[in-house]
């Protein structure tokens, strides 16, 4: 069994609790439930802005804690103060030691979008995206059908969330309808862990010229970046390499200084 596999089955558990402590009904009374959304396809394309998602990220299945005591308000606002085109958030708790919490606290601290991050295998848990701020959601293709994948992107178009379709090979790019606006090319290997900006190099060229390109996982310098946009890619998501640091924010702003300076 894949870490994957073990997480995808944790989820099925967690949210049919979820679904007996916070029914949908409750979700809908949300202070953010009919807030308007901010898109992220737009944040991306912003010429004054580095196409950098920062995410907030305490441990991963992999590594273990990453930063335990990171402090979501005081990361998530170095990230934008530091030229962060959009924030994303693991909600995971079991695995990535993130919370529900994590993302509202981000959404009172932030106008910028937020990507809520997570395994969602239902749609409740696209409503409880909307219901805790969120601006957009993760769909990961290797756990969804593609008939799944067609009904949740629609369900939370519907709700006025943004949808960022991950990827990580050519298999997985036949779920997928190519009505797809973002979709992020995920530089793990699922099965071993290891990353290589290579997938998302080798998969560019089989996605469609009108999507929003991100890659995700492994980015560690600006020449990656700079290879990336060469691939056409306009968003790169990046976790680990900032919040690896004591002083996550003040790493992401080093980071966009250098990534200007070229």
């Amino acid at each position: 069994m894949t870490i994957l596999d073990k997480i995808t089955k944790h989820k099925i558990k967690e949210v049919a609790e979820r679904k007996e402590l916070f029914p949908v009904k409750l979700l809908e009374k949300s202070i953010f439930f009919d807030s308007p959304t901010i898109s992220l396809k737009e944040y991306l394309l912003l010429p004054n802005k580095s196409g950098i998602i920062a995410e907030f990220k305490r441990k991963s299945p992999s590594k273990g804690f990453i930063n335990k005591y990171a402090v979501p308000e005081k990361v998530s606002v170095q990230y934008m103060q530091a030229g962060a085109s959009a924030l994303s958030v693991l909600t995971d708790s079991e695995f990535f030691g993130g919370s529900n919490e994590d993302l509202k606290t981000v959404r009172k601290f932030n106008y910028c979008p937020v990507l809520r991050k997570d395994f969602i295998i239902d749609e409740y848990q696209i409503i409880e995206a909307k219901s805790i701020g969120a601006d957009a959601i993760l769909l990961i293709a290797a756990i969804l059908t593609k008939t799944q994948i067609a009904e949740f992107e629609k369900f939370a178009y519907s709700l006025g969330l943004e949808v960022l379709l991950e990827v990580h090979n050519a298999e997985e790019l036949k779920k997928l309808q190519f009505e797809n606006r973002i979709i992020g090319v995920n530089n793990r290997n699922l099965k071993t862990f290891v990353t290589n900006i290579e997938t998302s190099i080798e998969l560019s060229k089989l996605l469609p010229n009108e999507c929003v390109k991100v890659s995700e996982s492994g980015i560690s310098s600006v020449e990656n970046i700079i290879e990336l946009k060469k691939h056409g890619f306009k968003g790169f998501l990046i976790g680990e390499n900032f919040m690896k640091s004591a002083n996550p924010g003040q790493a992401c702003k080093n980071f966009i200084k250098k990534l200007k300076s070229n």
